[in-house]
């Protein structure tokens, strides 16, 4: 199992990680990659189960089903685009031709900024530069993600846009950003298994929070116990235990509004283990 070396996921993934729970015949191997990594060896069919973008599922779904525990999706919240200037007026239009720092093509940030604005200049950065990048001048605005989301102000900067609030806004529905696939060649039955395990972390580390938290805490970048327990309950709820119709609901509709501009070639079938 590859996770992103987050809170959250660290969070979701501890009971797993450390011999909690009772996993039968199976045993679990952790990799830890940025999520971009993990949507390109993903690509190549590389890892079993692993964190993927609800962007690259797109390009994944011939050989990966999505699991229907350990999503992350923003309720009113979600990835951030910052500047070091104020917010403009219509920032729509002041986004267009920006160089703006991007934390993978693959990313969902990266899908929902380019359904806000299409006309702009990606730079690819790691997600954790790109908030030097900004402050350097090598990019005009950032898109971040983790921590960054909550931590920006006091690193110096403006939001310009928080596209969980507007896709909520306009929606009603959770962003969709991130979530577990597993390989198809594992069959259904072992996949049931893993989707059962996943679901049992989750419930671990809720019913186990102070000690779940303080290994979580260890992946997430200098954030105090109390920001760092508000930034894991933003992306571990209860629509990560299952992301039931409102989750379903909600990837459908980024898929056919990314379809709908060309964002991706043509929206995936949503094949879920439960």
């Amino acid at each position: 199992m590859a996770h992103s070396p987050d809170s959250d996921d660290a969070f979701m993934f501890y009971a797993l990680a450390e011999g909690k729970l009772d996993t039968g015949d199976l045993r679990y191997v952790h990799e830890l990659s940025d999520i971009e990594t993990l949507n390109r060896r993903a690509l190549r069919r590389e890892l079993e189960v692993t964190a993927v973008s609800i962007h690259a599922y797109a390009y994944l779904w011939r050989d990966y089903a999505l699991l229907s525990s350990g999503s992350s999706m923003g309720d009113g919240y979600g990835p951030r685009l910052v500047a070091t200037r104020p917010r403009p007026s219509d920032p729509r239009a002041a986004l267009r031709g920006a160089r703006i720092g991007v934390p993978g093509l693959l990313t969902t940030a990266y899908l929902a900024l380019k359904l806000y604005q299409p006309d702009f200049e990606p730079v690819v950065l790691p997600f954790d530069r790109i908030e030097d990048a900004v402050h350097a001048g090598e990019v005009e605005v950032g898109l971040l993600i983790h921590e960054g989301q909550l931590t920006y102000a006091q690193e110096g900067f403006h939001k310009i846009e928080d596209f969980g609030e507007t896709w909520e806004k306009e929606t009603g529905l959770p962003l969709p950003l991130g979530l577990d696939v597993v390989r198809k060649d594992l069959g259904r039955d072992l996949a049931r298994e893993i989707n059962d395990a996943l679901r049992k972390s989750i419930e671990w580390a809720y019913d186990n929070e102070e000690e779940a938290l303080t290994y979580a805490l260890q992946f997430g970048r200098g954030l105090k116990r109390e920001l760092g327990r508000r930034f894991v309950k933003m992306y571990v709820s209860d629509i990560t235990k299952d992301m039931g119709e409102p989750g379903e609901k909600a990837l459908k509709e980024l898929f056919s509004r990314a379809e709908a501009v060309g964002a991706v070639r043509k929206a995936p079938p949503i094949e879920l283990i439960r």
